[in-house]
């Protein structure tokens, strides 16, 4: 196949390759899902930005070595979202990136051997109109099964509801990576060569706020008819494929067929089905094509119905679901009651099972509504304005996929056990933490703590039965910032009930610690032998344990130039910066600053004295001349050596 070249826009060029890499590796149209793959254009339209996809595949341009794929089919039936992860590992990943570098032959920095971040975000940019040119290579088609020779209901992108990404094209920091030598690179433009191995991956997936990426006709039944998909997986070397269709009683796959050349094979296994805990099927498909057996047309037919299975047993309860009675406890505007590993024993079926509940004696008729979600976890949809220590009385059965519900039901009450509040205490160390019962149960065991992400204050318990109670969790150990409140609820007659509580509390910042180090004498400093600087010495803590910067002024210079060891610092400190002051320095008046992650600060003044004005006997350098006529007075040596300090300092800055 010959290979495109591009010679104008190279953003155009670039979102091409990029985006074939993406989306081609879903399918092809319908025709093409019982027919040969066309042949890969051998150009593409130059104006402006607009890009011509049309017939190319995810494989005619990424050797990967797996690639999944998930489609959901939206409840309307005419729309879906269709996610895509390509991986692309080692020798393979230099490939693919030598194969995009040459779709950019013709444009500046492109086909040179080398992929940049121009050419990646130029991908980016125009991605979406590329991906809305391929055909999916999946169509549906409503009636008795079929095997190709119709017209198919095809499957088509939606440029406005695709979104594509990278991962690790250009990587970061990478040993080989330099600045993009083209001329017409941006400012900021990296790139590698296309022989680096480093692992790469390449996804598309429902743009943000979109519903949809892709659609097709809508299925005048809705898919409560038979009906059949039918995808084409040539040239797809190994992947995953997962469908998921909207809730609908009875769905079931019946029959799969795969057909090389349009006879039967056997090349792949057979396709795995499941019921989700929410009523939705789920079909599970593992595709592979070896590129010796090209070129073969590979393709995958799935065959639905809803009509009832001519045999079916009805779901039952197990020893593990909460009994009649039971009070399922819930947090205010939480929706997750109870977990999937713990619902999932609750029933049994061999069809897989849903729950079906009414609360039909409920204070809020319609307006309550519990189920299980895709994961199994256990939910309650409520009104906004439902008062806190309400209960909703709930009449619950399980159901299997194809209608068939449990002889016997269970009746729960869904309440919340106790209403919260929290404050900081007035010391700032702990979380005065109030529960007040509902009433719901006659008594509750409570254990919390104070939380954060990575840390957990110390467990405190307490037992409350009709009156508010107040405990005090510690914040020791906790860092500044936001806190929660988490723990575990018990009482006969209710599901133990996890909580995590948001007040909006935050844990201030105390404020560093500065220790400055005495001498022996009482002093401060260690002075040098020329006298021209001095060493303070100390420790700077953190009650937080946040990590502290220092800062040091003096006669208006300030330096963060501290030798660190845990939490001992030691600083020298030039006196230069004072040597121009007038009247002459006599005392250093240095100001020490440690400030914690949180911002907060802590100042500590220390006054170093002039070793020259604290001593009756003056230091006296011998280097320098000193008339034999008698010593010049204390106040005329202090002068000199203040005008020798600023020639030393000038002369050093002409040396640097």
């Amino acid at each position: 196949m010959a290979r495109p070249r591009f010679a104008q826009t190279s953003t155009a060029v670039t979102i091409i390759i990029l985006f074939l890499l993406m989306a081609a590796s879903s399918m092809v149209n319908e025709h093409s899902a019982i027919s040969e793959p066309s042949e890969a254009p051998t150009s593409a339209r130059q104006e402006s930005l607009e890009v011509d996809c049309s017939g190319y595949k995810f494989e005619d341009l990424f050797d990967y070595n797996f690639a999944a794929f998930d489609i959901l089919l939206n409840e309307d039936w005419a729309t879906a979202q269709m996610g895509a992860v390509a991986y692309v590992n080692g020798s393979n990943s230099a490939t693919v990136r030598e194969n995009l570098d040459g779709l950019f032959e013709g444009t500046p920095g492109g086909n040179n051997s080398w992929m940049s971040t121009d050419e990646r975000e130029a991908i980016r940019a125009i991605g979406p109109d590329c991906i809305a040119d391929m055909d999916t290579r999946i169509g549906i088609r409503e009636g008795l099964p079929h095997r190709g020779g119709v017209d198919w209901n095809d499957l088509e992108f939606v440029k406005d509801g695709i979104s594509l990404d990278e991962v690790n094209l250009v990587p970061d920091n990478h040993a080989e990576e330099r600045n993009c030598q083209n001329l017409l690179a941006s400012s900021d433009c990296k790139e590698v060569p296309v022989t680096i191995t480093d692992d790469l991956q390449i996804l598309m997936f429902t743009k943000e706020g979109e519903s949809n990426n892709v659609q097709f006709d809508q299925l005048p039944n809705s898919g409560a008819s038979n009906f059949t998909l039918a995808l084409n997986v040539t040239n797809m070397s190994q992947a995953g494929l997962v469908l998921t269709f909207p809730q609908l009683q009875g769905l079931r796959l019946v029959n799969s067929s795969l057909r090389d050349d349009g006879m039967e094979s056997t090349a792949m296994p057979l396709p795995e089905t499941q019921y989700l805990p929410d009523g939705r099927l789920r079909v599970t498909q593992e595709v592979n094509y070896a590129s010796s057996e090209y070129p073969i047309i590979r393709n995958l037919f799935l065959d639905f119905t809803t009509q009832s299975p001519e045999t079916n047993e009805v779901p039952e309860w197990t020893a593990e679901a909460p009994v009649d009675g039971t009070v399922i406890p819930y947090t205010m505007g939480t929706r997750s009651l109870v977990a999937g590993v713990v619902t999932e024993l609750w029933a049994t079926d061999d069809s897989g099972w849903a729950l079906d509940c009414t609360f039909a004696d409920s204070d809020y008729v319609g307006q309550w509504i519990t189920g299980l979600d895709e994961d199994g976890t256990l939910f309650l949809d409520g009104p906004a304005d439902v008062a806190a220590n309400a209960q909703a009385e709930s009449e619950c059965t399980v159901v299997d996929p194809f209608g068939a519900t449990s002889v016997e039901t269970r009746n729960w009450t869904f309440a919340q056990p106790f209403t919260a509040d929290a404050v900081i205490s007035e010391a700032g160390d702990a979380v005065e933490f109030t529960l007040t019962p509902t009433g719901v149960v006659s008594e509750l065991s409570v254990s919390a703590h104070a939380h954060q992400m990575a840390t957990m204050g110390q467990m405190r318990t307490v037992t409350v039965a009709s009156d508010a109670s107040t405990i005090s969790l510690p914040l020791e150990g906790l860092a500044p910032g936001m806190v929660l409140v988490m723990g575990q609820a018990q009482s006969n007659g209710m599901l133990d009930y996890e909580f995590m509580l948001d007040f909006g509390l935050k844990k201030a910042s105390a404020p560093p610690v500065i220790e400055l180090e005495v001498n022996l004498d009482g002093t401060n400093a260690t002075w040098d032998a020329s006298y021209l600087k001095f060493t303070l010495q100390g420790k700077v803590l953190d009650a937080d344990g946040e990590s502290v910067q220092m800062s040091l002024t003096l006669c208006g210079y300030s330096t963060n130039d501290f030798v660190r060891s845990g939490i001992v610092w030691e600083i020298d400190v030039n006196i230069v910066s004072c040597s121009s002051q007038n009247p002459p320095v006599t005392i250093y008046d240095i100001t020490l600053v440690a400030t914690d992650e949180s911002g907060i600060m802590t100042t500590m003044q220390v006054q170093v004295p002039d070793p020259y004005a604290s001593s009756n006997d003056p230091i006296v350098d011998d280097s320098l001349p000193v008339a034999e006529e008698s010593m010049p007075a204390l106040s005329t040596l202090a002068t000199l050596t203040v005008t020798l300090l600023g020639v030393i300092v000038a002369n050093r800055a002409k040396k640097e």
